[in-house]
């Protein structure tokens, strides 16, 4: 990962210039998956085309081949399990509304700042204490405003959705204990049937996870901050599953932390843990 970034900046050195296809006036139709051709354009030696695509679709149907969809639609279903998410009014509540309310029948009330925003609604995009404060107040842990209901699950993304934040009835998940809890519980999830290829941290993460390398003896590594360098360990076939300090937790489905995949990976944890009671616990 690191060495293609170093070819991609060397590249862009060598660009000289660049050309624009003024195709039309009119902007083209976003709203609709398809292919919209424009001929040949002046200046380009072949005709050109827009095609939009679904990244949301591409996205669930990559999850659907990472989780059981069907425990946690049955855990999302129980009449005593609630749970709110925040997309911060970012790009995470498109994703959020496809998963949560078509693929897994959530009321739309489940949702809360799931209209992405230019400006985030005036608010800060980051999933932590400070700024998700609806959130917060929500489950239960703003001493002086205690909803009379509280979820039992609660969690948000930030802007971009590569990051998240998980909250219990009243209760904060640090993102070091998240990282090591998705970890000790990686066989409720699918696509590590195989087992795992490896576990990392950054160096300012807690040593959580340091304690759930010792018990499953697996292969460990402590890398500076940067996502570039868990991707490196990828590429090398020697990561599995890594996180970071700052709300950042993924694993080798891409070369990207991934909000919504640590929420369905929670998901999942809770799932299996509650599918043989007759009430839920954590």
């Amino acid at each position: 990962m690191e060495a293609l970034t170093k070819q991609m900046f060397e590249k862009s050195k060598a660009i000289s210039e660049y050309k624009m296809a003024i195709v039309s006036k009119d902007p083209i139709p976003t709203d609709k998956i398809a292919i919209t051709s424009f001929g040949k354009i002046e200046g380009f030696s072949h005709e050109f085309s827009v095609e939009v695509i679904s990244s949301t679709e591409i996205y669930i149907n990559l999850l659907k081949k990472i989780f059981n969809f069907d425990a946690v639609k049955k855990l999302l279903q129980r009449k005593d399990f609630t749970m709110i998410f925040d997309g911060l009014s970012g790009v995470s509540g498109i994703y959020a509304k496809a998963l949560f309310l078509k693929e897994f029948g959530l009321k739309p009330e489940a949702l809360v700042g799931c209209d992405p925003k230019p400006d985030f609604g005036g608010g800060h995009p980051d999933p932590n204490l400070t700024y998700a404060k609806e959130l917060v107040e929500l489950m239960g842990l703003n001493p002086d405003k205690v909803p009379a209901s509280i979820p039992e699950f609660g969690a948000a993304c930030d802007g971009d959705a590569d990051r998240n934040m998980v909250l219990g009835k009243k209760f904060f998940v640090t993102p070091s204990d998240s990282l090591a809890v998705i970890a000790a519980n990686y066989k409720v999830i699918p696509y590590f049937s195989a087992g795992l290829k490896g576990l990392a941290r950054s160096m300012p993460t807690s040593g959580a996870l340091d304690k759930v390398v010792a018990k499953l003896g697996l292969e460990y590594k402590e890398v500076p901050t940067g996502w570039k360098f868990f991707g490196n360990l990828m590429d090398a076939g020697k990561l599995s599953i890594c996180g970071e300090e700052s709300f950042g937790t993924g694993s080798d489905h891409i070369r990207e932390k991934d909000g919504l995949w640590a929420i369905l990976a929670w998901l999942s944890i809770l799932a299996d843990y509650n599918k043989d009671t007759g009430r839920f616990s954590v």
